[in-house]
């Protein structure tokens, strides 16, 4: 993990640092969740392969990134709330940074470690939630996964909460980088295995080295995943 940028982060309604779910959030959450699923399935044909993967308990959902709609397809994963990191500048403005807050959102500034961000998420984990990185930091374009962030396995390390992979196959064609407007394709997600939080030794915190070789695990598995997902989408076609 790099140094933490020194920009201010706006945190909207206290984003970072909410407590465990509430009834009316968890309530809010699950409405809003089986609206925007819904449409998925509806418009995008949506699938979702490997569904008895997911772990019972917290979990780091860890997926390929190649569209804005991503946090919106991997919503399918589970009907529990999960809480997602999102860029900081969508809490700007007072009643989408509520809306976001009131739906799991957690800010994080791009490009740096935002220690902030980390700890809201291992706090999240600690109540029981699941959380959702992508782990390439940023939308990326073509069939590579690469050049991973190390969060996901640090945050596991710390938790002990284990890592669920996700390809996401047509997601870029749904969305292309740049696009105002959805195109309606056809979109697969592929869960893998969990992956186990790294240990450190003798109880300890996991090591760098050890975080290091989660990450590159995870990549391995995201890449297998994501083949997964396109070669399923060209077979049932756009």
């Amino acid at each position: 993990m790099g140094e933490l940028e020194a920009v201010p982060v706006p945190r909207g309604d206290a984003a970072a640092e909410q407590g465990p779910p509430t009834r009316g959030q968890l309530r809010f959450y699950r409405v809003v969740r089986d609206i925007l699923v819904g449409f998925c399935r509806l418009f995008w044909r949506m699938e979702v392969h490997g569904l008895d993967k997911v772990p019972d308990g917290p979990f780091v959902l860890s997926a390929v990134h190649r569209s804005n709609v991503d946090s919106l397809l991997v919503a399918g994963v589970t009907r529990r709330r999960m809480r997602f990191m999102g860029k900081h500048t969508m809490w700007k403005y007072d009643l989408p940074g509520r809306f976001f807050t009131a739906m799991g959102g957690i800010p994080v500034h791009r490009g740096s470690a935002d220690r902030e961000a980390m700890r809201a998420s291992v706090t999240a984990l600690g109540y029981g939630e699941p959380v959702v990185m992508f782990p390439e930091g940023q939308r990326r374009t073509g069939p590579v996964v690469e050049d991973l962030f190390e969060g996901p396995a640090f945050v596991s390390g710390r938790t002990g909460a284990p890592i669920v992979p996700v390809g996401i196959g047509g997601s870029e064609a749904a969305m292309p980088p740049g696009a105002r407007w959805i195109k309606p394709v056809k979109v697969v997600l592929v869960i893998g295995d969990p992956i186990p939080a790294p240990v450190g030794e003798d109880g300890k915190r996991p090591s760098r080295r050890q975080v290091k070789e989660t990450t590159a695990v995870l990549q391995a598995s995201i890449q297998a995943l994501f083949d997964d997902a396109q070669r399923r989408v060209g077979r049932l076609g756009t």
